[in-house]
């Protein structure tokens, strides 16, 4: 990049940190306050903390300047909005909270932000997709900034054994606004000793990335991406199972294959031909209503939510969850522990009675529930918070043997409970699907508000059977789909349910 593009260095440089805590955004102001001064520079850094619990980054400011004539400069403690140099944002919201916070402008600011997201508070508790638009965020971003820097700096550094300030740092160095050469910006990354090898590696794969192609294409939901269905799966089963997969549409496969290895790994093959056995029944009464001029949306959809039916999240599939290698593995990567140390899980767990039962043979697990005090003086004992540390051989072990119920799921009250509703649901979009073809698939969908165990899986459950009641209001209705979905849209806006109650009231009075 042209020496024309670095920014005067008569005036204080301004730069804007936002990171939240881990991303290291204290270690990249360190480092680019000990750059400036290496280089004779005068520089200060200074702070405002977020809030905990990922409902706002820290905000970090750094200014410097050259040193004139001995005279010691008077710098700012907090950034002006509109008059900021360089903002780096470790998250791709933030970068949109720096648009907001008027720090970037379109005539001054060079916008260097990671494209990767995690998720706020506000985001994960609404029970639909509360994820904030990130084609919104591009949008403002180029319409705000001078020039912008956008690419996944999370993985990059990941993949290097190192944090994201290492990265940032080197797209720092390599957007060319500082008049230091990247040996100094090495030089200050190396001073600090500890880690200092991953972070050069992480500083110039980042680097070299920002030259050669410095913008990611950032879309609003990601590409659903389904595995090939293989020739061959290597086993005489699964290669049935694969056979049969075949003879439904191809624009099904993928679901189906995806449905199939769910529900293998979730019980076992069998259980996985159990679920092709439901979906060609389905795809039967498809093509018997004219599924095929509407490109089979009812087996497609099918397909998708009976293999999420049937892999239900009951006592057994969590503590199978909770004690696989992978998963101990994977949380080792994302704390980043080395071969040499130890890392521990504690997990919050608070089963209720209902769960309990669910896990018991359905015989037991009935006799119990139909017997209301010694449900509840049970229910004394179990209902409480648990800290379970899975690294300890107790509670490893104690997990390990609930996860071996697998065997016995079949003959769990909860397996037949899970059964008897799937069937009432699939049992109602059948009969529903000659009359009025896209309420059945929207019927279909509303599974989607099932989901979780305990206390979230009996608000889904009370959500779909009050959107399911309003069936009998809208079959005979041309709009009787978008009236449904709208309820499953009402039904996913919060927890509580009052959007649901009001947009209830509005379908009685149509």
């Amino acid at each position: 990049m042209a020496i024309s593009s670095r920014l005067s260095t008569v005036r204080p440089v301004s730069i804007a940190i936002l990171a939240m805590g881990g991303q290291g955004g204290g270690v990249l102001a360190d480092w680019i306050v000990a750059l400036a001064e290496s280089q004779g520079w005068v520089a200060q850094s200074t702070s405002v903390p977020g809030v905990a619990q990922r409902t706002g980054a820290t905000l970090y400011y750094v200014e410097m300047l050259q040193a004139r004539d001995g005279a010691q400069p008077i710098l700012s403690l907090m950034p002006t909005p509109g008059d900021v140099d360089v903002v780096i944002a470790a998250e791709f919201m933030e970068a949109g909270r720096s648009v907001m916070r008027g720090l970037v402008a379109p005539d001054k600011t060079v916008l260097i932000a990671s494209t990767h997201r995690s998720f706020a508070v506000g985001e994960k508790e609404q029970p639909g997709d509360g994820i904030g638009d990130l084609e919104v965020v591009v949008d403002a971003t180029d319409f705000a900034a001078k020039r912008t820097i956008a690419f996944d700096m999370e993985s990059l550094a990941l993949s290097s054994g190192s944090v994201i300030s290492a990265a940032l740092f080197g797209a720092l160095a390599a957007a060319d606004v500082l008049p230091f050469a990247k040996a100094a910006f090495e030089a200050a990354i190396l001073a600090g000793g500890k880690g200092a090898d991953a972070s050069i590696s992480a500083f110039n794969a980042a680097h070299e990335r920002t030259r050669h192609r410095p913008r990611d294409e950032v879309r609003a939901a990601p590409v659903k991406r389904f595995d090939e269905l293989p020739e061959r799966a290597g086993h005489p089963v699964l290669d049935r199972l694969a056979n049969r997969i075949r003879e439904f549409p191809e624009a099904v496969h993928g679901f189906l294959f995806a449905g199939v290895k769910r529900l293998t790994e979730f019980q076992d093959p069998a259980y996985a031909g159990e679920y092709l056995d439901r979906i060609e029944a389905l795809y039967a009464r498809d093509r018997e209503s004219g599924g095929e001029a509407k490109g089979y949306a009812f087996t497609l959809q099918a397909a998708k939510y009976t293999a999420v039916a049937m892999a239900f999240d009951d006592v057994i599939r969590v503590a199978e969850i909770k004690v696989r290698a992978s998963r101990f593995e994977r949380v080792r990567k994302e704390v980043g522990a080395k071969k040499d140390q130890i890392v521990y899980t504690t997990e919050y767990m608070h089963p209720r009675m209902e769960e309990v039962c669910g896990a018991l043979p359905r015989r037991l697990g009935r006799w119990i529930e139909a017997r209301p005090r010694l449900f509840t003086r049970l229910d004394a004992l179990v209902n409480r918070g648990r800290r379970v540390r899975t690294g300890t051989l107790f509670w490893f072990t104690g997990l390990y043997i609930v996860s071996g119920m697998r065997r016995w799921r079949r003959g769990t009250l909860r397996y037949q409970q899970e059964t008897s509703h799937r069937e009432a649901w699939l049992g109602s979009a059948s009969d529903i699907l000659a009359k009025n073809y896209d309420l059945a698939v929207e019927v279909l969908c509303c599974r989607r508000l099932i989901k979780g165990y305990s206390d979230t899986y009996a608000r889904g459950h009370s959500k779909f059977d009050t959107v399911m009641s309003a069936l009998p209001m809208l079959v005979d209705r041309e709009d009787g789909a978008a009236w449904l979905r709208r309820l499953r849209q009402a039904a996913l806006l919060d927890e509580s349910g009052v959007a649901l109650d009001g947009a209830m009231k509005t379908v009685a009075t149509i």
